[in-house]
Order: C-alpha cells, then sequence, then structure tokens
C-alpha cells in the first residue's frame, strides 16, 4: 500500500535518473542538530537557550560560508572590544568573505 501511495514519486526516480534515491546528505547535514537537541535542554534557562542558538547559527553560518569557524570565532572575538559599535555587522561570517 505504501509504495503503491508514493507510486508517482517513484516513477519519477526512476524516469529522470538525476534525482537521489535517499535524503541521506540532508539528514548528513541536520544531524548535529538532532544530536545536540538533547543537550540544549540543559541551557540553564530559556534565555541561555536562545543565546546558544544565536551563536550555534553563527558558527554554522561561518562553515557554510567556508570559513574555519573556530577560527572565524577567534578573529571575531579579538576585534569585537575595540570594534565600533555602529559595525557590528561587517563581523557577521557573511561579510569575513568580501
Amino acid at each position: 500500500d505504501y509504495s503503491l501511495k508514493h507510486w508517482e514519486a517513484y516513477s519519477r526516480y526512476a524516469d529522470s535518473g538525476h534525482l537521489p534515491l535517499d535524503n541521506n546528505p540532508v539528514e548528513n547535514c541536520i544531524r548535529p542538530v538532532a544530536i545536540g537537541k538533547k543537550n540544549w535542554l540543559f541551557a540553564g534557562s530559556e534565555r541561555g537557550g536562545r543565546h546558544a542558538a544565536v551563536i550555534y547559527s553563527l558558527l554554522l553560518t561561518a562553515r557554510l560560508n567556508g570559513l574555519d569557524p573556530a577560527a572565524w570565532l577567534k578573529d571575531t572575538l579579538e576585534k569585537l572590544p575595540s570594534w565600533p559599535h555602529r559595525q557590528l555587522d561587517e563581523l557577521l561570517p557573511l561579510h569575513a568573505l568580501a
């Protein structure tokens, strides 16, 4: 029954040849998030959880843009004390590539 209900999608895969049979690449990308989900229960508070989410997002953005997250974070933390407040967005990982 399951296969018959999804026959159109299966047919598309067989007809085209370039569609992936499974979603393993996507699952591999989200695995760290899924594994970390239980660890984030112990962030200490809702506020701590929000802060952890922001940091995690910044580090993943750095990685997705081809930067070494640890190196980007070290560089950013070194610049931060003397960086002009109005230009903080220039320290974001998206601006590091420019």
